[in-house]
């Protein structure tokens, strides 16, 4: 599963990416560390076809889901920018990343 979602961060808009992945929730700026562009052309498809990576659409820049580490393509070794998460009574709360990370 994924999902779009949008923080307002220091008078800017983020644009996250949430992902559900092996029965945990993970959460990153849906921005490709290949080049700064968003990483899905069809809204919210991330996945590569067999769901065990997530896939920049752009120039095929591949990410393992549970920890944003590029692990194929232009950005081998880069990491996706994380989204820090609160997960309680069922609700997931997501928090404006550090731009420390960026």
């Amino acid at each position: 599963m994924t999902k779009k979602f949008r923080l307002k961060c220091q008078g800017r808009d983020v644009e996250g990416l949430l992902v559900g992945y092996e029965g945990s929730v993970y959460a990153y700026v849906n921005r490709c560390r290949h080049i700064p562009i968003s990483m899905d052309w069809i809204d919210n498809e991330f996945f590569t076809e067999d769901r065990r990576y997530l896939i920049c659409a752009n120039h095929g820049a591949t990410y393992e889901p549970a920890t944003g580490e590029c692990v194929w393509g232009p950005c081998f070794g880069a990491f996706l920018q994380n989204v820090p998460l609160k997960i309680s009574d069922g609700k997931i709360v997501a928090y404006c990343p550090d731009d420390s990370e960026d």
